[in-house]
């Protein structure tokens, strides 16, 4: 009866969307019928060059013609008379060369094709940045894969050409410090020429005494905003490993770039996945990164970092939190991942994708103020080495000190990155890059309260939210991270290519104490608790990958074939700690210092784990509106655990395979329908009664959905309805309940909506709505039928800004999100339940020229809310009201 409801919701929801694709692009409906009529010999002469077995005709493509050329215009001219062909007959065009000319106005960008062949152009405008994609085109560059030209004429910073996919190129020229204007022209002799005119602001930067103050509201519409505010991106490497278009991608991918970072404020990784309707799992976002995804706990210890595996917390008890000073975007691939990355959640993995350097000089300094004794200070530096820009640099740093609505929690955090690039040619480049960070905080982990006194009844009232149940006289903690890495590009030739990257990245951590609750007496007002000492403990990874990539045809279809091999490898040494008695507290009346009392138990421990994998993928072109991926990957890993006092070793081998398959069908351009199939693996350590190693959990992810770009290219939808099922899991054996049997599932099923972009100039919106039905299904310690933990059936995030894009109120803005988790149950037993909320944020803006300015407001309404739990001794309060100030330069 659910799945029948989920099927009837799914496709009440693409109808729906079908209706809106269709309300947004009225040409399919009408526009020129009688473009065909107008050009019946280039039609023909198309449909003769053209294996119209491998093309797969629609309805609206036999009856109607598509415009092409005519919406990049911005001055109407007689010579450009483009013939318009049926997208049933498609004409694929080799580009050759691209050239560049001085004109008396700037620039011209000339795509230089055999014969004189037309090309199917959209243009829009992205920051500085005017954007052309061109349709039905091939770059075939002697040079390279693509074409980049810096800083060709005064006002324009640089000229990009660059393949979207196998028959769709980008051209994308930015201007200093405006959008240039674009005339679009058709030579004759040579191709398709884009004619590029600088603003006046940029024509007049190098002379600004004589701007008249007339001027001066046309130069703060160019400046105030950044090169890249939008919200939308169309692209991302985390589901297929290589640069993407999301719609190609038969599974869901969500990005959150670097301007919903910023506009939100957001510190902690936990804040920026809030705006996919992602919730906290057993540790509140100030302190940790452990999230669910589709119902399943997806650890920060398995999170990537640009696409290499960054284990940093298993096994040493410390929630470690990622700094976003140096992060450019997060992308979230939902669903088994296993087939491009290893082991992992059936939930899904989300990347940090660093800043890189630029080749263009910039600037930022910001400094942050707010609630809590909040300071913080960045700074952000990149630019070029040289004069000749093959060597360039990034540089971000920031130091950050809060205290904490619960009383005796601090943190100080101090944090740099350094990046270099060298370029020597445009088929080679290696990007070398390290981090440091230094945290000292109160908590070694999340504390929490009873849910007795929070979410339950107490006969002796609430607790006070703001209550520390640890000894701020004992608790102390302080971790340095490390990082250091390369990432090798080489272009064998326009087909082949070669990357290969490594990181090395370790955690130290010196002695350490943190006072913990264990559980609440039957007075409902008293804490028990114990002390743990930590010792010295140090945690390396060392993550590597090595793959090619390479562009053929065979019988007609197009491949990008992916293969390659990783290897990643942890090491913990040593692994110690000591347990000792420690006085119960009284929540309501709480007394710190007291005296510890003796030791009750310990443990040290070496641990290692090593794994190989190898994988491939074939990601085909069956015909340019039909696609298919295949893909595979094999892992071997080897654990071992040794353990002083007593002696013993824990020695596991296992292997997995682990399959994707999915097909991508576009019926108009704009559109993606697709369905997949993948499986993931987690690692599982333990014997059962016989002695025999547990195998891997395993999850298996159905998912069909739809993907659709709007308002011309400005607005991305997705929709999406799966089933994801994890087996093998451990629970008690009834013949000897001593020992585990793996005979648990777990299954989740549920619809995804999510929106992102630009609704109009100046208005940005990421929005995502959540509904999930998770359950045990299978097990024989939890009930069948319980929900899953920490999952609400319903969840939904929206956050959408608007500034003001001109006009004597230029620069001046809003920022507006509603945060929405219906009610959590607390365990797999389902005796506590975590209440929904609303949470409402919202912020003000003014950006002019290169100042800007910012208020951000955390939960408005102060309302007292529910992060997640530990478990029924520990539930994690969510941050109340807070404010903070922003001021930042970019020079």
């Amino acid at each position: 009866m659910a799945l029948e409801k989920l099927s009837i919701l799914f496709w009440q929801c693409l109808l729906l969307t079908a209706s809106i694709v269709t309300y947004t692009h009225p040409v399919l409906g009408q526009e020129t019928a009688n473009a065909t009529s107008k050009q019946p010999s280039l039609q023909q002469t198309a449909a003769n060059q053209v294996e119209l077995s491998h093309q797969i005709l629609n309805l609206s493509d036999v009856q109607f013609a598509l415009t092409s050329a005519t919406s990049l215009l911005r001055t109407p001219r007689q010579q450009n008379s483009v013939p318009e062909l049926s997208q049933a007959v498609t004409l694929v065009v080799s580009v050759t060369d691209v050239k560049l000319n001085t004109t008396n106005k700037g620039i011209e960008v000339i795509l230089v094709t055999p014969s004189s062949e037309k090309l199917s152009v959209s243009g829009k405008t992205e920051g500085n940045s005017y954007v052309a994609e061109i349709k039905n085109a091939q770059l075939q560059l002697a040079s390279g894969k693509s074409f980049r030209q810096e800083k060709p004429a005064v006002g324009i910073a640089n000229v990009i050409v660059a393949p979207v996919d196998s028959n769709t190129l980008r051209l994308t020229v930015t201007g200093e410090t405006a959008v240039p204007v674009v005339e679009l022209f058709d030579s004759q002799t040579e191709g398709l020429v884009f004619g590029v005119t600088p603003t006046a602001t940029t024509a007049q930067q190098p002379t600004p005494p004589q701007q008249t103050p007339e001027k001066q509201p046309d130069i703060e519409l160019e400046v105030t905003a950044p090169s890249d505010t939008g919200y939308r991106v169309p692209d991302s490497t985390t589901g297929t490993r290589t640069p993407t278009p999301n719609r190609d991608i038969p599974q869901t991918v969500q990005v959150v770039p670097r301007a919903v970072i910023e506009d939100q404020a957001d510190k902690r990784v936990g804040d920026v996945l809030r705006n996919l309707g992602i919730g906290q799992n057993s540790e509140p976002s100030r302190i940790g990164e452990s999230v669910i995804i589709r119902g399943f706990d997806v650890e920060a210890s398995s999170s990537l970092r640009d696409g290499l595996r960054d284990n940093l917390t298993s096994f040493i008890g410390t929630p470690f939190q990622n700094d976003l000073a140096n992060i450019e975007r997060v992308e979230v691939l939902k669903g088994p991942a296993s087939v491009l990355y290893g082991n992992g959640s059936p939930g899904g993995v989300y990347n940090l994708i660093t800043k890189q350097p630029l080749s263009t000089p910039y600037y930022s300094i910001e400094g942050n103020v707010g609630s809590y004794s909040l300071y913080k200070s960045s700074i952000d530096f990149t630019g070029p080495l040289t004069t000749d820009k093959k060597l360039l640099y990034r540089f971000n740093a920031d130091y950050e000190n809060s205290g904490s609505y619960i009383n005796h929690v601090y943190a100080e955090r101090t944090f740099f990155a350094p990046v270099i690039t060298w370029q020597p040619s445009r088929d080679t480049k290696l990007t070398v890059s390290g981090e440091y960070l230094s945290s000292r905080q109160a908590e070694l982990s999340p504390l929490g309260l009873p849910a007795i006194g929070t979410i339950l009844p107490n006969p002796n009232g609430k607790f006070s939210p703001n209550t520390y149940v640890g000894d701020p006289t004992q608790d102390r903690e302080k971790v340095t991270v490390g990082r250091a890495g390369y990432k090798f590009e080489h272009n064998f030739s326009d087909q082949w290519s070669l990357y290969n990257s490594l990181s090395y990245a370790f955690v130290e951590r010196p002695y350490t104490t943190n006072v913990t609750p264990t559980s609440l007496e039957a007075d409902n007002r008293t804490v028990d608790r114990f002390e743990q000492i930590w010792g010295p403990t140090s945690v390396s990874n060392l993550s590597q990958d090595t793959h090619v990539v390479g562009k053929f045809n065979t019988f007609g279809l197009e491949h990008q074939l992916l293969v390659g091999v990783d290897w990643y490898q942890r090491i913990v040494s040593p692994y110690s700690f000591i347990i000792r008695t420690f006085p119960s507290l009284d929540i309501y009346n709480p007394v710190y210092g007291q005296t510890p009392g003796n030791i009750i138990g310990g443990r040290k421990d070496k641990e290692r784990l090593d794994d190989l994998g190898i994988y491939f993928q074939d990601q085909l072109a069956i015909a340019p509106n039909l696609k298919l991926i295949l893909g595979g990957r094999g892992d071997f890993e080897d654990q071992k655990i040794l353990t002083f006092d007593p002696a013993s070793v824990i020695a596991q081998s296992n292997s997995a395979f682990s399959p994707r398959l999915g097909i991508v069908y576009q019926p108009i351009p704009p559109v993606s329908l697709y369905a997949s199939y993948s499986r993931s693996f987690d690692q599982v350590l333990g014997t059962d009664v016989n002695n025999n190693s547990f195998e891997p959990t395993r999850g298996t992810q159905y998912e069909v959905g739809v993907k659709t770009d709007l308002l011309n290219n400005k607005l991305s939808a997705t929709l999406a309805l799966y089933q994801l099922t994890q087996s093998n899991i451990v629970t008690t054996d009834p013949n000897d309940p001593t020992y585990g049997i793996q005979v648990g599932e777990q299954r989740s099923r549920g619809v995804e909506l999510f929106f992102t972009g630009e609704l109009a100039p100046g208005w940005n919106i990421i929005a995502a709505y959540n509904y999930i039905d998770g359950r045990v299904i299978r097990d024989n310690t939890f009930k069948v039928g319980n929900l899953l933990t920490n999952t609400p059936v319903n969840s939904a995030s929206l956050w959408t800004t608007y500034i003001i894009p001109k006009g004597k109120l230029q620069g001046l803005g809003g920022g507006l999100g509603v945060f929405y988790f219906g009610d959590r149950e607390g365990d797999l037993t389902n005796t506590y339940t975590l209440p929904s909320y609303v949470r409402t944020d919202a912020a003000l803006y003014y950006r002019h020229n290169k100042f800007q300015a910012s208020l951000n407001f955390q939960n408005l309404f102060d309302v007292l809310y529910y992060q997640g739990a530990y478990n029924i001794n520990r539930v994690f309060r969510g941050e109340p009201f807070e404010v903070e100030a922003t001021l930042k330069w970019q020079l």
